[in-house]
């Protein structure tokens, strides 16, 4: 709970006027009883109409005063829970963005999507009802049994026996409910997960006619979730019966001994109606506080797994300058006998003992190569090879256990990400196109100017089909540019690349839903109007890359060809069975 305070500390004169005014409202409806007791044994007997007017008038008004107080403290409670949800849900948005590469991998993006949804509301729904659920119900239970001892001791006497077990049930069940939430919420990750892979890949599912195996994938991870909640809610259920029943064997005592001393003259007739409804205010509180506990077992357990990810070190910081190596190489870009794993989480040189010990896979190794200003770079090879790894280090998405990258005589871990990534123009091998209109897709907030997207589009073969649409590039994509086919989406894609004119192009498998016409015109176009200080063309064909100053040929994350064209077609074997698979025989 120390991780909500944090939130909650910047409104606690709020929250304490919450608290005030729902403990004045609990309080006058405590009276409402009390009133009524005096009414019917002190002011019926006397047959006086206007003073049973006049107590029945203080009824109404106590009634009036406690609705007026609960409404306005449960306005407040939403204020105060809907801001603090918004600013844990802001952090939690934040640390996602500035996570590595590795932290996502870790984390899950489908554990990420569930931790800002449904963590969230549960948080939200606590942080709520603690404010006022959480005054009410411990003032109603220990405020009802006060009043009734006021009233007839010997008749309270069974409250304060039955009211500590009861409170004792709660709190001993309601610590077992907490690791059992925290097991939903896992299970929830999985729905999640099994969710979004339905959803973006829907059309595979139809076109293979697998909608039934999905369904059954989802009903296991929805029947496994469903069966921990359940489970979770049984045992949270319990103290309810057992509390029910134990106020209504305190209540038939209530009624048996009141009958009793009303019969012997010891009490009146009203305490026993006022000790009934009593029993019922104590039974709300003691079902308020097992209702507040079972939400705090879900908020526990909810509020853990988002400072998981609040609270997660930052990994990507900028070295100081004079604590990373420097280089000699003049290149532009270089990479310098770099090894890299996706299977650490920490992803740095820190680890390159290990690294270097074979416990790990090596997805690339022994990397070293540079670009010259103004210079270009090819990278072909088989699917796997660690060509688009090449691109998530020089971008700095994670960082090399071996080795290191330099942008511009600089290690890139000394650039702050802002400063670093701004410098490129990218068109990742599964880039998004997000639900808005054709402009905010190609300048993405950049504000490149009118002039600029729509050269960039023209640059990039998307301004044919954009201005064929009767609203141009105010036309509206849907989610993942499901309205544009795959080269239309892939034009988009470079237009968006383009149009911030940046120093580093990077264009990865960037033309492969392009047919060969299309392609050749998109690359003439960047060629002849865009000079980035580096291009980083990854592609399957050999048309991409062939007029690139240098091509390097992967394999299984080892350079094995690098040259020219002309001179990997004589001395890459496998380069050259690539080009005569694609393009023919080499004359």
């Amino acid at each position: 709970m120390r991780f909500l305070w944090k939130y909650l500390r910047k409104y606690k004169m709020r929250m304490l006027g919450v608290m005030g005014i729902k403990l004045s409202g609990t309080a006058i409806e405590l009276l409402i009883p009390y009133v009524m007791e005096h009414l019917i044994d002190h002011v019926v007997p006397t047959k006086n109409l206007a003073a049973a007017l006049l107590w029945g008038s203080v009824m109404i008004l106590l009634a009036l005063l406690c609705r007026v107080a609960n409404v306005n403290a449960n306005r407040l409670s939403v204020r105060t829970a809907k801001e603090g949800a918004y600013e844990i849900r802001r952090d939690l948005f934040h640390a996602a963005l500035h996570f590595s590469g590795s932290q996502i991998d870790a984390v899950g993006l489908p554990s990420l999507i569930s931790r800002m949804t449904s963590d969230s509301y549960n948080v939200q729904s606590f942080m709520q009802s603690v404010q006022t659920i959480g005054i009410r119900a411990p003032i109603m239970l220990t405020g009802g049994i006060a009043v009734t001892l006021t009233m007839d001791a010997g008749l309270a006497a069974i409250l304060c026996v039955m009211a500590p077990i009861m409170i004792a049930l709660v709190v001993f069940i309601s610590r077992r409910g907490i690791p059992l939430y925290e097991q939903v919420q896992r299970g929830m990750d999985d729905i999640v997960r099994v969710m979004r892979e339905n959803i973006t890949g829907i059309r595979v599912v139809k076109a293979l006619s697998r909608e039934p195996r999905e369904i059954e994938r989802f009903s296991a991870a929805n029947n496994e979730t469903a069966r921990r909640d359940i489970r979770a809610g049984l045992i949270m259920a319990m103290p309810g019966p057992v509390v029910t029943l134990f106020l209504n064997v305190g209540l038939t005592l209530v009624v048996l001994l009141g009958a009793r001393r009303v019969n012997d003259g010891m009490t009146e007739p009203g305490v026993i109606l006022a000790f009934l409804t009593y029993f019922n205010m104590i039974l709300m509180g003691v079902m308020g506080l097992n209702r507040i506990f079972m939400m705090m077992s879900k908020a526990n357990a909810s509020a853990k797994r988002i400072a998981e990810v609040v609270e997660r070190e930052q990994q990507l910081l900028p070295l100081p300058v004079e604590e990373a190596p420097g280089t000699d190489r003049a290149g532009y870009i270089v990479f310098d006998h770099v090894s890299f794993s996706y299977d650490s989480e920490a992803g740095s040189a820190g680890s390159a003992a290990e690294f270097a010990g074979g416990g790990r896979q090596k997805c690339l190794e022994g990397i070293d190569f540079e670009i010259p200003r103004g210079g270009s770079l090819g990278i072909i090879g088989a699917t796997g090879s660690g060509k688009t790894s090449l691109i998530n280090l020089l971008m700095r998405f994670y960082d090399p256990q071996e080795g290191h990258v330099y942008v511009e005589g600089r290690d890139v871990r000394t650039y702050a990400l802002e400063d670093l990534r701004s410098r490129f123009g990218v068109v990742f091998q599964n880039d998004v196109i997000f639900a808005d209109s054709i402009r905010e897709n190609i300048s993405f907030g950049r504000e490149p100017g009118e002039e600029r997207i729509r050269a960039a589009a023209r640059d990039a073969m998307a301004a044919e089909f954009v201005e064929a649409y009767d609203d141009a590039y105010e036309h509206l994509a849907v989610i993942h540019g499901a309205n544009f086919s795959g080269g239309q989406k892939q034009r988009l894609l470079v237009a968006r690349a383009l149009a911030a004119q940046p120093a580093i192009l990077v264009l990865d498998d960037a033309s492969s839903a392009l047919d060969y016409r299309t392609d050749a015109a998109l690359r003439g176009a960047i060629r002849e109007h865009y000079h980035p200080e580096a291009t980083l063309v990854i592609a399957q064909r050999v048309s991409s890359i062939m007029q690139l100053d240098q091509i390097l040929v992967l394999e299984e994350g080892r350079v094995i060809g690098r040259g020219t064209h002309e001179e990997l077609l004589r001395s890459c074997p496998a380069y050259r069975e690539i080009h005569e698979t694609q393009m023919g025989e080499v004359d």
